[in-house]
């Protein structure tokens, strides 16, 4: 029989970031259904979309841009809302041993800005 040990193994630091209507729909999912562990962000242009979300950690890009709203199905304006907000979207990430992308890719800005 063998038998293991861990030593010094800490839990992972796990994100789930739901990217446009799609990817906010989808870890609205998983939260609801209590996944323990795991820190989900929904990231959006859309305030109104931001604000129905059930999760705690929300990210608007694309102020400048989108100005609170959609982006029109337009995934070249996702993507500029993306590069807008890098900042904010690579200090979300930091210290994360694990990140997950939900996205749908029929719209502007998870198309856009999920990749």
């Amino acid at each position: 029989m063998v038998q293991e040990r861990l030593i010094g193994f800490g839990t992972a630091n796990i994100k789930v970031f739901g990217v446009g209507g799609g990817g906010g729909n989808a870890i609205n999912r998983m939260y609801k259904n209590t996944i323990s562990g795991i820190e989900f962000i929904s990231v959006n242009t859309d305030n109104q979309a931001l604000d129905s979300s059930i999760v705690p950690n929300k990210i608007r890009i694309g102020d400048r841009i989108a100005r609170g709203m959609g982006v029109g199905g337009d995934p070249s304006k996702g993507k500029q809302c993306a590069e807008e907000s890098r900042n904010d979207l690579k200090e979300s990430v930091n210290n994360s041993d694990m990140v997950f992308i939900a996205a749908g890719m029929g719209g502007g800005s998870g198309t856009g800005a999920a990749p």
